[in-house]
């Protein structure tokens, strides 16, 4: 009788628990928040294969070449202080807010979410610094749509310096000595170029720089102009760091200001920053035909939970984004269609 007791009580709770993790599952599928629907849709019949297979290096050497296992940009010594200069300054700006909490200066909680915004901006730095923007390997080869435009007599665009396939809209990148598809720019204060496997990093760094700026701002403005108690009243060291900070918000919030606008003009229209110079040298930007860029070919599918977070996208599909494929992945591609397993 006890056991029949237990049992029920645990087939009680398990009932419980799945009905607790349906209404979930489908409160988050509603709102975009999760990729069970890839996962139902996922097989030889479905809309979705997963390649998780890895074909970069292993190895543990930094730089820019396909023999590194760590994308780490060491030929510019001047991009690489200047990166060091972002942490050292957002690093700063976290430190003089948390010494105006611990006088009475600026609320705690206020310095706590200062502090946040500024670690999730270090973290956003680091991942535009150390990802991959989108390489073009020496194996690239176009993608099947590609080939079935240019048809039989088509000719495909080589890089004079890599000596490979060049896909659309990319460019070769003389600091990083490689092809980077979607190039942006190349940005000294990431020590790296954006493409479009660090766009969404990078979208993040600004958005969340600028929301330092904005809030440090806010900050030191109400402090200045609404307080009159004696809490408010900065030591000398203090004055003097509050000055150079708000000297350093105000260059920040205009420089990120003016980068996110170029970001979204970038999206919207299709045209990266170097074709936007290229066209307008030439006096073509009338006669560009490029689309906008969907947000999921630059934040990902796994759910707008993961947008915010400075973690790498999932791509519905990966050889679109970058503009080419590799003979490896069509090869896997193509035994998951022999085969009818997925790969």
């Amino acid at each position: 009788t006890l056991d029949g007791a237990e049992n029920a009580k645990d087939a009680k709770g398990r009932k419980l628990h799945n009905r607790v993790y349906a209404s979930v599952t489908t409160c988050l599928r509603e709102c975009g928040c999760s990729g069970h629907e890839m996962k139902l849709d996922e097989g030889p019949d479905g809309r979705y294969y997963r390649d998780d297979f890895n074909d970069q290096s292993w190895t543990c050497s930094p730089g820019t070449g396909e023999e590194h296992g760590i994308w780490m940009n060491t030929a510019d010594q001047a991009g690489t202080i200047m990166a060091g200069m972002v942490w050292l300054l957002l690093g700063y700006s976290a430190i003089t807010i948390t010494m105006l909490a611990k006088t009475g200066g600026v609320p705690p909680f206020l310095a706590m979410t200062y502090t946040a915004l500024c670690c999730m901006a270090l973290a956003s730095h680091a991942k535009t610094s150390f990802t991959d923007p989108g390489s073009v390997p020496q194996s690239a080869v176009p993608m099947e749509s590609v080939r079935r435009k240019m048809g039989p007599d088509g000719t495909l665009s080589m890089c004079s310096q890599c000596q490979t396939f060049k896909p659309p809209f990319s460019h070769h990148c003389r600091i990083c000595n490689r092809c980077i598809s979607r190039m942006d720019h190349h940005c000294p204060w990431m020590n790296n170029c954006v493409g479009a496997g660090n766009m969404k990093h990078f979208c993040l760094f600004l958005l969340y720089t600028w929301t330092c700026s904005a809030f440090s701002l806010c900050l030191l403005g109400w402090n200045y102009f609404f307080c009159a108690t004696e809490e408010c009243v900065f030591t000398p060291m203090l004055t003097q760091l509050v000055r150079v900070m708000t000297l350093l918000s105000t260059g920040a919030f205009l420089f990120t200001s003016s980068m996110i606008m170029n970001v979204c003009y970038g999206l919207m229209t299709g045209i990266g920053t170097i074709d936007r110079l290229k066209k307008k040298a030439t006096n073509s930007m009338h006669e560009s035909d490029e689309e906008p860029i969907p947000l999921e070919d630059v934040f990902g599918i796994a759910g707008y939970h993961t947008w915010m977070i400075p973690c790498d996208p999932i791509f519905a599909d990966y050889d679109k984004v970058m503009g080419y494929s590799t003979p490896q992945r069509l090869l896997r591609e193509q035994m998951k269609e022999d085969t009818g397993t997925v790969v």
